[in-house]
């Protein structure tokens, strides 16, 4: 009883204090938001250490607080016209500091900070360093991988480092299928062939969808397709160097001794050297519709 009675008085002593605490800060927040009108924008605190110092146990509470007004600041911004979100990070940062388990705030944020002005900050490589703060804390949530993949395939253009990002994310818990195939697709738009043929197979022969293991198919075909025009174009920049002029029909390139006979692309139809003397499929081929269709979606 007489314990009971000690944590009851703690608590009655503690709480005040800690809730004091909390008050202060967020006076402190809401006293610099009477900048708007002046057309200014400050962080009470900058150093998310020390604000969680400060917090005690109210961390995660607070970084909900901090997290309103992350949304808050984006907004305003929006609504005065402004493109400058310089305190963008300073706000994201504190916040998922507070709580490096408040997973919205990764998402949304790396969104804030990727797009380009007058849409978000211009500042992809913020939100790249957002996210990967958010898979260190958060390592099994595919979603932040989604995230990370989009910033560096969309953002950045840097396919490779998107795939891979796709491809981590498609190992963890409940991933969906398609993050797979995003690493697979990204791959191939970034020329890694021997990668991108590599995931396209073990799509293929793992899924029990046959949807999915068709589209799988197509993708390893229209790879492979890429891949031999790809070879015969060199071919055909070999055959102009000895005579001057580049090839208008396969066959001239098997009568100079380069090919050993006309290839055919993976369905059997011959290859064909287009008007801008490049190898491409055969208008017979069932394949060409799959690969102008893919090609408008790119």
């Amino acid at each position: 009883m007489n314990s009971e009675k000690t944590i009851a008085w703690v608590l009655l002593l503690v709480l005040p204090f800690g809730f004091a605490g909390i008050w202060r800060l967020q006076h402190g927040i809401d006293a610099q938001r009477v900048s708007l009108s002046q057309e200014r924008d400050d962080v009470l605190l900058r150093s998310g250490k020390l604000v969680k110092v400060m917090s005690l146990e109210y961390a995660p509470l607070l970084a909900d607080i901090y997290w309103t007004r992350v949304v808050q600041y984006y907004g305003n911004k929006h609504v005065r016209g402004q493109v400058n979100l310089e305190l963008l990070w300073p706000l994201l940062d504190i916040t998922t500091t507070l709580d490096p388990n408040l997973l919205i705030s990764y998402r949304f944020g790396a969104m804030f900070l990727s797009q380009a002005a007058p849409a978000g900050a211009g500042r992809p490589d913020l939100a790249v360093q957002l996210i990967q703060r958010g898979i260190q804390a958060n390592p099994d949530y595919w979603r932040l991988y989604e995230d990370l993949g989009f910033v560096y395939y969309f953002d950045l253009k840097d396919y490779q480092k998107a795939s891979d990002a796709f491809l981590e994310g498609s190992k963890k818990p409940n991933a969906q299928l398609w993050m797979k195939v995003m690493a697979a697709k990204v791959a191939a738009e970034g020329e890694s062939f021997a990668t991108s043929m590599f995931l396209w197979k073990d799509i293929y022969d793992s899924t029990p969808d046959p949807s999915v293991k068709k589209n799988a198919l197509q993708h390893l075909q229209l790879l492979k397709v890429k891949e031999d025009c790809k070879r015969l174009d060199a071919l055909a920049d070999e055959y102009a160097k000895r005579y001057g002029k580049r090839p208008a029909r396969m066959s001239e390139m098997v009568q100079a001794g380069l090919l050993r006979g006309i290839p055919g692309d993976p369905l059997g139809f011959a290859y064909i050297f287009g008007e801008g003397g490049k190898a491409e499929l055969n208008l017979d081929s069932p394949l060409l519709e799959q690969q102008l269709l893919l090609d408008r979606f790119k």
